[in-house]
């Protein structure tokens, strides 16, 4: 398990937030289609918090695209890193998640993210954060339309419905399983929205969530577990491996992503 801590200058008000998110959103690339659904690796990323302790665990799981067995895990544990402000979920998630993805020791490839994309007030959610700073292929499928519209698509599995901003189309509330509620996905970065959709169908052969994000949600409750209670029985951070020192994301600060070229 690796241990991160908030990087120095991370934002930490709305208004400074929301700026690197107008500074960022300009770079989300949309003309690329992205990789062959079940090709390839695809990673799930996912977060779990005990906010009583202060503690954030994120968890990366690499599935083959093909068979979806599991090819390369890791977990990374932080302090909350923002305040709980809806829309900018991403300030809360981004150091620690960077950190897992950091540790993995293989190519993630695309990255499917328990959230949104541009499926967000701001067109910046999670997905689309994460995809600018990594220059990875990054989707978001969410459990629910967050702020947004849609008709009910119809039941069969794979069936669609445009997820609305006015009459913008953000978004796809996708049939998973035949007459179960939808999941909701969008683009996150240097993906298409079929193909988003595509790939989101190719991750749930039998449950409504994709396997990425069922694997990743797993393993971040068991990190988080381990870390409170590794917490529960230290003095302090530096005790239980939470280091007040630089933060561990592969020797780079995450705000020193913002300056490169997003593309690989």
């Amino acid at each position: 398990m690796t241990s991160v801590r908030i990087p120095d200058g991370w934002p930490t008000t709305e208004g400074a937030a929301r700026a690197v998110q107008d500074g960022l959103r300009g770079r989300v690339v949309l003309d690329e289609p992205g990789p062959p659904p079940g090709t390839g690796r695809v990673t799930g990323v996912d977060v779990a918090y005990d906010d009583e302790r202060d503690l954030v665990a994120a968890a990366a799981v690499v599935l083959d695209g093909a068979s979806l067995e599991v090819v390369a895990e890791a977990t990374a544990v932080g302090r909350i890193s923002f305040p709980y402000v809806p829309g900018l979920l991403a300030f809360r998630e981004i150091p620690t998640v960077l950190a897992a993805l950091d540790a993995l020791p293989c190519p993630p490839g695309l990255v499917v993210c328990d959230g949104y994309g541009l499926a967000h007030p701001r067109r910046f959610g999670l997905a689309s954060h994460l995809g600018v700073l990594t220059g990875l292929p990054t989707i978001g499928v969410a459990k629910n339309p967050f702020t947004f519209t849609f008709t009910a698509p119809a039941t069969p599995r794979g069936s669609t419905a445009p997820l609305l901003a006015g009459t913008e189309e953000v978004g796809r509330a996708l049939r998973t399983r035949d007459s179960v509620k939808p999941v909701f996905v969008s683009v996150g970065h240097r993906v298409g929205l079929a193909n988003a959709c595509a790939h989101t169908l190719a991750l749930t052969p039998a449950h409504r969530l994709p396997e990425t994000t069922r694997r990743a949600d797993a393993l971040c409750r068991r990190a988080l577990r381990e870390a409170a209670g590794a917490d529960s029985g230290a003095d302090s951070g530096a005790d239980q491996g939470l280091p007040p020192g630089p933060d561990r994301t592969g020797g780079r600060d995450p705000l020193s992503r913002l300056g490169p070229p997003d593309r690989p």
